[in-house]
């Protein structure tokens, strides 16, 4: 007997409807997610991959992480190596007053997802006392703010966080495990591009400093082939080879017209080399024209540099020419150059490039014959290389670099360069001063971190103060301790970390500031020895004195003890225990045992 054919319709169609019928929401919506989570890892992955400033990357990543998860805050935080942060990028914030970005996440919150290397899950962030500090993470009285954050490794290393945060209004709906799984996901992506950014950053600033050291070399190499003698030029003292050197290149690179970039520490006078360029050249019967770019405002040194129509801003009461117009023909030094904006560089590389400009406020195109000249002390390579300066600016103005000695590299130019100064000051102001021998040896032991420009103001600031006709030894600030050059050596290494205050109060050490390390300079020698009872613990820098620890050396003459520092500490603050610890750089806890362990009583007011 066969099967009814409504029966085998039924079996059909019931077996059609089973395999057509949608599935349980609950199987349906992990699918979902899964398919949402590869799509948003995809578009993440071909963003990190596109040739782009990290910075920029890692924001156009957290603004696609919006697109796939519900969330009200993204941010993306790196560290550099010492764990401060380097970069900062977030999405679904709006600045308010002078709040940054950063400002919604506690450091301590990066703290401990860092020293944890952990994912950390915050259901409420209102009652987690690691929010407390944070500004506008809390929501309304009836939302409650959930907070997700999860390392960015490298090389097992963490160099970063990843973090989002959203507000539970009943209406979204999402799950903490697979936005974790996603988000870790991403980090390690994110970790894998900061580690190759860091890779090629060191690579570029190889390659830079090699092109650099080439530089340098080259320009010695084409001093040294030329035959002729370096020539004399007014206000350049000098007989070294350094300087001669860089005199014999100038008296090449004169003759054209190509930019010169003069380079060196501050004080090793750039503008007097600036100034034998111009005389050396074919312009030297045209105006000579010098800006320092570091000392105006970018709106103003626009002004300054292209001129200005009548009317074209507040004050602007007649037509002004600038710098441009004034160097026509001649030669215009830019000293500083490495100080302007990102924003008045790109206004300045088109007149190096076509030799045209516009007035603030005109709008006539005013083309120009400018030799131009750029000085800096500041590290251009590494510049562009954080971005600071724009390459393309670099490449236009680094044509010939010529870079200037510093005083440390010819020492034996200090007499002469003394005696000018001297002779110099004498004829400005009616004097008959001369340098004794002591004076001069005094010199010759001292380090000039600040190169001839310190050494002039020495022997000015000395003879200003001389009591008789000769400038001796004993008129030295030197010689009375009073000289603070050691400050400004610029080759110190950074200073040690400061000591964990918990040690010193256990060791019964109250200290205000670490003491500086300032290194030990090159070729410094000794002071010959104060007779006048003068503090000098400032002015010896640690490693210096063989008994810094006994108190009884003269290097420790004049320092406070632990408990009068502690004593003037709570002095200075009314007996606040909170405000001393915020002077002396401890917790209130920490002064409440110092007191106690120099039997220090408080005062009541």
């Amino acid at each position: 007997m066969g099967i009814p054919t409504a029966a085998v319709f039924g079996a059909d169609a019931g077996s059609r409807a089973r395999e057509t019928s949608p599935p349980p929401l609950a199987e349906v919506r992990p699918k979902a997610n899964a398919e949402m989570a590869l799509f948003g890892i995809y578009e993440i992955s071909k963003i990190l991959t596109t040739p782009a400033r990290l910075e920029v990357t890692l924001s156009n990543v957290v603004n696609v992480l919006t697109s796939f998860l519900q969330m009200r805050r993204g941010m993306i935080v790196v560290l550099d190596d010492p764990g401060e942060i380097e970069i900062v990028a977030a999405a679904g914030w709006t600045r308010q007053g002078g709040e940054r970005a950063i400002d919604t996440l506690p450091r301590p919150v990066i703290d401990r997802i860092v020293a944890t290397t952990t994912p950390l899950v915050v259901p409420d962030v209102a009652s987690d006392p690691l929010f407390a500090s944070a500004v506008e993470m809390v929501g309304d009285a009836d939302a409650r703010v959930s907070f997700i954050g999860v390392p960015i490794k490298a090389d097992a290393k963490v160099v970063g966080t990843l973090s989002i945060d959203r507000v539970w209004d009943g209406k979204t709906q999402f799950r903490i495990d697979d936005d974790l799984r996603f988000l870790s996901m991403v980090a390690n992506l994110a970790g894998q591009t900061v580690r190759l950014h860091r890779i090629l950053s060191a690579d570029r600033q190889r390659l830079l400093d090699e092109r650099g050291a080439l530089e340098k070399a080259l320009g010695n190499e084409l001093a040294d082939r030329v035959k002729l003698p370096a020539p004399r030029v007014d206000g350049i003292v000098g007989e070294s080879e350094p300087v001669k050197r860089v005199l014999a290149t100038i008296a090449v690179v004169a003759k054209s017209n190509s930019t010169v970039l003069l380079r060196g520490e501050s004080g090793t006078g750039k503008e007097l080399f600036a100034r034998a360029i111009h005389d050396l050249s074919p312009r030297k019967h045209k105006a000579f024209v010098k800006l320092n770019c570091a000392a105006l405002p970018e709106s103003v040194l626009e002004s300054e540099l292209f001129g200005h129509e009548k009317g074209s801003f507040t004050g602007a009461v007649a037509t002004r020419a600038g710098r441009f117009e004034m160097a026509h023909g001649g030669t215009l030094l830019l000293d500083e150059i490495g100080e302007i904006s990102p924003a008045f560089q790109a206004k300045l590389l088109r007149v190096l490039q076509e030799g045209e400009f516009e007035r603030v406020g005109g709008n006539k195109t005013l083309k120009v014959d400018v030799r131009l000249v750029c000085a800096t002390n500041k590290n251009l390579e590494e510049a562009v290389a954080k971005g600071e300066f724009r390459a393309d600016l670099y490449y236009r103005i680094n044509v010939v670099p010529v870079f200037l000695p510093p005083l440390r590299d010819r020492p034996g130019e200090i007499p002469h360069l003394a005696r000018a100064f001297v002779e110099r000051f004498n004829s400005e102001n009616g004097r008959h001063l001369t340098l004794a021998s002591t004076g001069m040896e005094m010199l010759k032991r001292c380090y000039f971190p600040g190169n001839v420009r310190e050494l002039e103001n020495c022997v000015r600031r000395t003879a200003t103060l001389a009591h008789g006709e000769q400038i001796v030894a004993a008129d030295f600030a030197c010689h009375t301790g009073n000289c603070l050059s050691a400050l400004l050596w610029k080759s110190a290494p950074k200073p040690p970390t400061a000591p964990d205050p918990i040690a010193m109060l256990a060791s019964g050490v109250v200290s205000v500031a670490p003491t500086p390390n300032w290194g030990t300079p090159p070729a410094v020698a000794p002071v010959a020895p104060v007779e006048a009872p003068v503090s000098v613990a400032a002015e010896i820098p640690p490693g210096l004195c063989e008994h810094a620890s006994d108190p009884s050396c003269p290097a420790m003459g004049g320092r406070p003890s632990e408990r009068d520092r502690l004593i003037d500490a709570m002095e200075r603050s009314g007996w606040v225990q909170a405000k001393a610890a915020r002077i002396l750089g401890l917790t209130p806890r920490q002064i409440g045992y110092a007191l106690k362990k120099h039997d220090i009583e408080l005062k009541r007011f």
